[in-house]
């Protein structure tokens, strides 16, 4: 078998799943020609030129693409091909797939359907996992153009961006609040990256981009469509977020409202589809969010929820999982009630008597959530919130070990190895009590010390921790 024979094998294109679409979803998806919309003449001919492809597809480029799909592990797609398989692939078939790249001919596969559950109890997020060839494209597509756009992104914007986060947008909007702007407009953009059009994206992207191909490329992921419970799904609209490139493309629109808002000379951050904008009166807040929704939903061509987007002071609004408050003139970050309920249900499942994990696997796993949850919410003020925690965390602790500790011998043993006097064992092992009220007397023998020496985690002391060095 040839090489482009085998390719094509492995290769699951997209007419292989035209055959299960109804007659009315059978349309026709050829390549869009990008400059029929052109709004104006907004364009970047000094840098990029017709050779951007070749640029992308460069060998050290591809490498360096299949290096960090490599770090991001992840799950296949719809092909079934594993990270782990992608080496043996790409040097069989690189040849191959980049002669397709170049001519035109590479068809991306439909992305894999992956739903998770959001904040809100009963709604999901939609993610489209596209397979690990497609992944290494789309990175060398996004390290290609991610130079080119950082530098017309606005200093304002944060999410998905080298060297920023979302800890440095935090910061500006404690800047901002501390210069009186106290009042924000917290916009709400309804299902973001499922909504993107098609077509005012590409008309933004060729502003920049002049080589043809990489818009013609770049239009067939956005056409690639869905497989969802084995059924072919036509995206007319949207960016499967799952991608490398959809952080990208989602942050181009959106530079469209950065430069709208910094052009009216407003105060604002944005994280993603995050967005609050920042005024100094509720009047002025009100009559910016009457003005730049139009704006949004009429040349952006998004879905604003505005049941959600309103109108409040800063005290009042969630932004990243912080909340804000106003303490002797200055703005002070805290946990929102949300992140906090959030915290605690992970937490009670962790620590679910019936997971059946074994105590080392369940320290490891509550290890691993303390440690990734204070890093990123080390910036709020929440001492006295960490010790309840604490204390709650640690009776369910001792509830697993009594409920482990069923028999009265088997207590007896584990007591005395614990070094307690025999009248506490004797106490402490013949107690009669339920399981969450026989933990609390269990506090003597399981204390703090013993449960941190066992490996379970203080939030508060690796709080204090961070942040005593931030």
């Amino acid at each position: 078998m040839s090489t482009k024979d085998g390719f094509k094998n492995r290769q699951l294109h997209i007419e292989d799943y035209l055959r299960v679409i109804p007659a009315e979803q059978g349309k026709e998806t050829g390549v869009f020609d990008y400059r029929r919309i052109a709004d104006d003449d907004n364009t970047i001919t000094d840098f990029w030129t017709d050779n951007l492809l070749e640029l992308i597809i460069r060998k050290d480029n591809l490498n360096k693409a299949y290096l960090q799909v490599k770090r991001n592990k992840g799950k296949g797609g719809i092909d079934g091909m594993q990270v782990d398989e992608l080496l043996p692939f790409l040097r069989e078939h690189q040849s191959e797939l980049i002669w397709q790249l170049r001519k035109g001919k590479y068809k991306p596969n439909p992305v894999r359907r992956v739903e998770i559950p959001k904040e809100e109890k009963g709604k999901v997020r939609k993610l489209g996992i596209p397979t690990v060839v497609d992944r290494v494209i789309q990175q060398a597509i996004a390290q290609e153009l991610t130079p080119l756009y950082e530098e017309q992104f606005s200093d304002y914007s944060y999410g998905f961006r080298p060297k920023r986060g979302a800890h440095d947008a935090l910061r500006q909007c404690r800047r901002l609040a501390d210069e009186g702007y106290v009042y924000v407009v917290s916009m709400d953009l309804a299902s973001y990256f499922d909504t993107v059009n098609h077509s005012k994206l590409i008309e933004v992207l060729s502003r920049t981009i002049k080589d043809g191909r990489v818009i013609s490329l770049i239009h067939k992921y956005l056409n690639a469509g869905v497989m969802e419970d084995g059924r072919f799904i036509v995206t007319e609209e949207g960016v499967p977020q799952g991608g490398p490139l959809s952080p990208l493309l989602g942050n181009v629109m959106l530079n469209e409202l950065d430069k709208e808002l910094e052009r009216r000379g407003h105060r604002f951050v944005r994280y993603a589809d995050d967005c609050m904008i920042f005024c100094k009166s509720r009047k002025s807040a009100e009559r910016t969010m009457e003005h730049i929704v139009p704006y949004i939903t009429g040349k952006l061509f998004l879905k604003v929820n505005l049941e959600k987007t309103k109108v409040a002071h800063i005290s009042k609004v969630k932004f990243l999982g912080y909340g804000f408050y106003r303490f002797r003139g200055k703005c002070h970050l805290r946990l929102h009630p949300k992140s906090e309920a959030k915290m605690k249900n992970r937490l009670r499942e962790l620590t679910c008597r019936g997971n059946r994990w074994s105590n080392l696997e369940r320290e490891k796993k509550l290890r691993e959530y303390v440690r990734g949850w204070i890093n990123y919410f080390r910036f709020a003020d929440m001492k006295s919130l960490l010790r309840r925690t604490d204390e709650w965390l640690r009776h369910r602790i001792r509830a697993i070990y009594w409920k482990q500790w069923k028999k009265v011998r088997t207590r007896y043993r584990n007591l005395r190895a614990l070094h307690l006097e025999e009248w506490q064992v004797h106490k402490i092992a013949n107690c009669r009590k339920g399981t969450w009220r026989a933990s609390q007397v269990l506090s003597v023998a399981l204390t703090k010390k013993i449960l941190v020496k066992l490996g379970y985690p203080s939030m508060y002391d690796q709080y204090l921790e961070v942040y005593e060095n931030l």
